[in-house]
């Protein structure tokens, strides 16, 4: 068999994040649920407090969870109040590595994202003035939150699952009830960090702690000691 080494590539990619990102954006801002691919497992967001509570009643989620923020690094910068070295712990993991991170770190609540949420999102999203932002999760991931902090229009949520049911990679595996609920799914693939079977680490970067071992923990560890001598607790 002779292999066409000439052939050019398609005309078309597989998937069209920017678009896809857009108009999962739209039925969030307007009330919606969507299902996003993002490298580490499909989320379900929302913007409003009754969407986030619709997901979180189907997810059956117990009391007490926390539903994260869509984020990117400009975000971060100017929601989060970090020391000089969680800043540098964030840009060493997101920029200089490009792993994903859920970084969680106090919150200035009075910035324009956070100031006009309800209290029961507010309950919701945030735990003794910190807030959890999923950052670097790929590119859906990077244009939705380009559009957030363009817009002014704060995203939450959480994985696309019932609780206790596992993070899922690809869209066929989340449970019917869940995909019941989404106005827009957007089904990029199975999701490259698929192998650790689990959705993002979660740290706080300014005290270290802990609060979710996840996909590329060890190599979030082996940056921290490396670069700042220091590991979770």
């Amino acid at each position: 068999m002779t292999l066409n080494t000439q052939s050019p590539r398609r005309a078309e990619p597989l998937f069209d994040a920017k678009a896809d990102a857009a108009r999962a954006f739209e039925a969030v801002k307007n009330g919606g649920i969507a299902i996003l691919p993002h490298t580490i497992g499909y989320a379900a967001m929302a913007n409003s407090s009754d969407a986030l509570q619709r997901i979180f009643k189907t997810k059956r989620r117990a009391s007490g969870k926390l539903n994260a923020m869509i984020g990117n690094l400009e975000m971060h910068r100017q929601v989060h109040q970090c020391s000089t070295r969680g800043r540098e712990i964030v840009e060493a993991i997101t920029l200089d590595y490009n792993l994903p991170l859920g970084c969680i770190a106090p919150a200035d609540m009075s910035h324009s994202l956070l100031a006009g949420m309800d209290a029961d999102m507010l309950e919701r999203s945030s735990k003794n003035g910190t807030v959890v932002m999923l950052m670097n999760a790929g590119e859906c991931h990077a244009h939705l939150t380009k559009l957030s902090l363009a817009e002014n229009v704060p995203l939450f949520g959480s994985s696309a699952n019932v609780s206790l049911g596992g993070t899922k990679f690809k869209v066929e595996d989340i449970e019917p009830e869940i995909i019941e609920i989404a106005d827009v799914v957007v089904d990029h693939g199975l999701q490259p960090f698929h192998p650790y079977a689990a959705s993002s680490t979660l740290i706080n970067v300014e005290t270290l702690e802990l609060q979710r071992k996840g996909s590329c923990y060890d190599d979030i560890c082996y940056i921290l000691d490396r670069h700042f001598g220091v590991q979770p607790v």
